[in-house]
């Protein structure tokens, strides 16, 4: 997939207010500082498209972006805020189920794992959540070029059995690195497998 286009097209605080549109939706969530604002500017080729911060937690809307005018990538807020109050915790997970859960155009959503570390036990919980409800989804291990391959293959492994204890989920899976570009093919093409499939 060539990303010839990627604009902004609104940011909504909850699943009423984001926008009336048939366009098919790829979402993209992970626990704070997953790199997920790093992806998702590797992605479409921009450099500040998604706000890069060094403050977790900073996505607090649903950020809907038009690509190639032909889909929505959309920027969901991370779970596991270090710094909000429990009330707009509250507030933002509900925005997220009841958009991951109900909205019609949702094609997949890709979930942005910490390569570095141990399996930890929000992802666990969150994944067990969108396999319970049905709702497709796909894991990015991110960060790879922060480990070793041998070490990076082991994290991953160990991930992916830590999910099927849990769960019973074998969910798609990609390695990625925002800073070496890698997994960006793999990533869109998937995207465009979905996107040729719904058309079919």
């Amino acid at each position: 997939m060539q990303i010839h286009s990627a604009t902004f097209t609104l940011s909504a605080p909850d699943l009423k207010t984001c926008p009336d549109s048939a366009l098919p939706e790829f979402a993209f969530i992970g626990r704070s500082n997953v790199g997920k604002s790093s992806m998702i500017n590797m992605l479409t080729n921009r450099k500040d498209l998604a706000k890069v911060s060094a403050t977790p937690g900073k996505t607090k809307l649903i950020n809907f972006f038009a690509i190639n005018a032909a889909w929505h990538l959309v920027d969901l807020p991370g779970y596991g805020y270090a710094k909000v109050a429990q009330r707009h915790r509250n507030e933002f997970s509900k925005a997220i189920a009841e958009y991951l859960s109900r909205r019609e155009n949702l094609r997949t959503t890709f979930v942005l794992i910490d390569s570095r570390l141990e399996p930890q036990r929000i992802d666990l919980e969150f994944l067990t959540w969108l396999s319970g409800v049905g709702i497709p989804f796909a894991l990015v291990f991110t960060k790879a070029d922060k480990l070793k391959p041998k070490e990076l293959q082991k994290n991953a492994n160990t991930f992916r059995q830590a999910l099927a204890d849990a769960c019973g989920a074998e969910p798609l899976s990609f390695i990625s690195s925002s800073k070496e570009r890698l997994g960006r093919g793999e990533i869109l093409g998937h995207i465009d497998a979905l996107l040729a499939e719904a058309a079919s």
